[in-house]
């Protein structure tokens, strides 16, 4: 599905509910599947979390081992999901997904876990998915990988850690990348009893060999940041006194993508929170138009498409950086952005792990963004409609985090056909 995104002048100002941090519900429908007394409320609707819930619901189909599971483009599943039935004695799973997901590499991860002495052969290229996973009880406890892979290899382990029989010693060689996602790991383990330490480059999880935890658990998921991130970019690219208030998110959020709230006052757009919402309100840029905007997203690579494309609507220059993790997204994210702003008439330039954008006044009308299966991108070029029209192909990948994203934008006035 192709869509047509007119020009508007102002949007309305609205209330909008963000459902639960695709981040968060993916780590704890993990740790419910350990855990069965763990009750979650706001899980995400997204797609990714859809496919780890089906994934972890008992086949209901007799048919002889290995059960095929497909995760699509669900990167998150594929990790997760590859530590989680390591540990399941007794199971014979392949994981497989997309022509994309068997694109990207998983390596890492497998070698950490054989390293447990999990029992993981390659379908088809070596290192690559689909998987043949067959479960068993993993008694190793020492782990050692690069620190500057993606975060979801090392959330993986940690995830499964408590169900190890000796618990995990992980060291990690090297600078860290995506600390927040780590750490938000660990306090989701804390909060349901587990105990952690993570001390420079070393993390130490206890076991907990009992199906339960000591009490019966209620979590409530805040909204997802990185769904936040599109309307920071719209009431940024609006008339001064714009408002949207978002729910439910809090001033205490383990998401790194809350950094938002700081990173967009470079951009006219302040936040206040206020009854577990958020009130993001269009004020004077604090940037100075002439000096380039350089922001280190090593924490936070997802929001690094929907701030490059917002500094293009604002005519500003930016410097990216920390962005190595993007070449193994949905697609190679930083090539995607390159083709797609230099057809709104951008200069832009990348290397391997950064962005620099050149300030430019006039935006081309009338462009089709290509999405390559990637929801942000999808929704990362939205908000340009309020400097031109614009068209937005396969706009339906947005359902992989945010499905009723289109329906959103409805809301606050954005004319869509």
């Amino acid at each position: 599905m192709d869509i047509h995104l007119h020009q508007i002048a102002t949007i309305h100002n609205s209330e909008i509910t963000i459902a639960g941090s695709k981040s968060e519900t993916n780590r704890l429908l993990i740790l419910q599947a350990l855990f069965p007394n763990i009750i979650l409320e706001n899980v995400s609707t997204s797609d990714d979390s859809e496919v780890i819930q089906k994934a972890l619901q008992p086949s209901t189909i007799n048919h002889q081992p290995p059960r095929i599971i497909n995760i699509h483009h669900a990167g998150t599943a594929m990790r997760f999901l590859t530590a989680y039935f390591a540990i399941q004695e007794g199971t014979d799973v392949v994981l497989t997904g997309s022509s994309r997901m068997k694109e990207r590499p998983i390596q890492v991860l497998v070698d950490a876990l054989r390293q447990l002495g999990a029992d993981i052969t390659y379908e088809e290229n070596e290192d690559f998915p689909p998987l043949r996973i067959k479960g068993k009880k993993l008694d190793n406890k020492q782990v050692t990988l690069a620190a500057n892979v993606s975060s979801q290899y090392i959330s993986a382990l940690l995830l499964i850690a408590p169900k190890l029989e000796n618990g995990l010693q992980l060291t990690l060689k090297g600078k860290i990348t995506s600390v927040p996602y780590i750490q938000m790991t660990l306090d989701l383990l804390k909060q349901i009893g587990i105990k952690t330490v993570f001390n420079q480059n070393k993390i130490t999880v206890e076991t907990h060999p009992t199906s339960h935890i000591p009490q019966p658990t209620t979590l409530t998921i805040e909204s997802d940041w990185s769904s936040a991130s599109y309307f920071y970019s719209i009431v940024a690219l609006s008339n001064e006194g714009t408002q949207i208030t978002l729910s439910k998110y809090s001033a205490k959020s383990l998401q790194g993508d809350a950094a938002l709230s700081e990173i967009y006052k470079n951009f006219g757009v302040a936040t206040t929170f206020e009854s577990n919402a958020i009130i993001l309100r269009k004020i004077q840029p604090t940037t100075d138009n002439r000096q380039p905007t350089t922001i280190n997203l090593n924490n936070t690579p997802d929001i690094a498409q929907t701030i490059a494309v917002t500094c293009f609507g604002l005519g500003l220059s930016c410097h990216l950086t920390g962005l190595h993790t993007l070449k193994i997204k949905e697609t190679n994210r930083l090539i995607a952005l390159q083709n797609e702003l230099q057809k709104l008439g951008a200069k832009v330039s990348v290397t391997d792990d950064s962005l620099t954008l050149e300030p430019t006044q006039t935006i081309n009308p009338d462009v089709c963004i290509a999405t390559y299966n990637d929801h942000r991108m999808a929704m990362a070029f939205a908000p340009l409609a309020l400097k031109t029209t614009i068209f937005i192909e396969d706009a339906e990948a947005v359902s992989k985090s945010y499905p009723n994203f289109w329906n959103d934008l409805k809301t606050i006035g954005f004319q869509i056909s």
